[in-house]
């Protein structure tokens, strides 16, 4: 069978009413089991079984539509920028929210170190990037009882966090509404997406240490990394993150501890709304700007592989689970499809179904 033919039947996720702006994967967990999570504009975030798609739970609370969601790197918590004018930090367990981060616009960023937990990024349309630390606040003090946990047992009300509580980076940087952050491999640095141009924060500092102006407006920013057993030094990035960057008609990547190191920008001869790419098969996933097909192209050189068809609606979200095996498109039209990245079976994939 031909490389192109092999297009396989993708998994559609169903349950939101609204556009999927963002999707972001778990790391691994040691089973080899791994989780999803949607942000959608119908102000419910899902989360969901990383390898099957199938619902586990919905965060309820949020007022307004959730622009972005990350799960921690430890998977134990969940967190959403809402246009609500809050961050929320969700128990993954439970689904109750543990934290309200109040801001004083609409948030829509959020991001997590890759090491810790209890740090946490926001950045919105207040212009603003700022780092809390939650191990800083404790939930139980100071706060009343509300409602009731397993055994009777009452659990504290989630504590709310005023945003001029957290720490500003690069104070009066920011012209434009920040829409999404990065958290590099390496903790000190903080990259962020505002309009055109990408910026690299030092934290030690908090000042800006490299900018850079990209082709148009920058609809997706993502780091794509993968567990450490699955990283080769013959990998895309030689083993490292790549941070992935859809603006314009282009699509760029960078990679190092830092996120800093160039290693290639593609013009695609069309404007872009997202792009993926697989680190160890060598091809990127773009989604088009106006369309609703994601190009599935060679890294090497930009040749196209094939044309994925099926969403209805722009796909605002690439993203490739942490195993390699498969990837996810969010879209405009409300749903999330899962595309099978590997040979055999995998996840609900019992034989090789392919699209003719």
């Amino acid at each position: 069978m031909t490389e192109a033919a092999r297009q396989y039947v993708p998994l559609t996720c169903h349950g939101h009413s609204r556009p999927v702006p963002h999707l972001c994967f778990s790391s691994l967990e040691k089973d080899g089991q791994y989780f999803m999570i949607s942000a959608c504009k119908d102000g419910n975030p899902m989360l969901r079984d990383g390898t099957t798609g199938d619902w586990i739970g919905t965060f309820i609370g949020h007022k307004g539509a959730v622009w972005q969601a990350r799960l921690s790197p430890d998977i134990s918590n969940a967190a959403t920028a809402s246009a609500d004018f809050t961050a929320k930090i969700w128990d993954t367990h439970t689904g109750e929210v543990l934290y309200t981060l109040q801001h004083d616009h609409i948030v829509r960023a959020v991001a997590y170190p890759p090491d810790n937990s209890d740090l946490i990024a926001t950045g919105g349309h207040e212009k603003k990037l700022r780092v809390f630390d939650l191990s800083e606040y404790n939930r139980n003090s100071n706060h009343g009882q509300n409602g009731h946990g397993q055994n009777g047992t009452t659990r504290p009300e989630p504590l709310v966090i005023p945003a001029s509580s957290g720490h500003e980076i690069g104070e009066g940087v920011h012209k434009d509404s920040i829409k999404s952050i990065i958290w590099t491999q390496n903790p000190s640095i903080i990259v962020t997406a505002s309009n055109k141009t990408l910026r690299w924060f030092d934290l030690p500092t908090k000042q800006v240490i490299r900018e850079e102006v990209l082709d148009g407006e920058i609809k997706s920013c993502e780091l794509v990394s993968l567990a450490p057993e699955y990283t080769s030094p013959n990998d895309i990035g030689g083993g490292m993150p790549v941070l992935a960057v859809a603006a314009g008609r282009w699509v760029y990547f960078w990679s190092g501890p830092n996120a800093m190191d160039e290693l290639k920008r593609m013009d695609m001869k069309h404007m872009v709304a997202s792009v993926g790419i697989d680190l160890k098969g060598r091809k990127i996933v773009v989604g088009e700007e106006p369309g609703t097909w994601a190009k599935v192209c060679r890294w090497d050189d930009g040749s196209d592989i094939e044309t994925h068809k099926g969403h209805h609606g722009p796909i605002w979200s690439v993203v490739f689970s942490p195993d390699n095996k498969l990837y996810a498109t969010g879209s405009e039209d409300g749903t999330i499809k899962m595309w099978k990245n590997c040979e055999g079976p995998y996840g609900l994939w019992r034989a090789d179904k392919h699209v003719d």
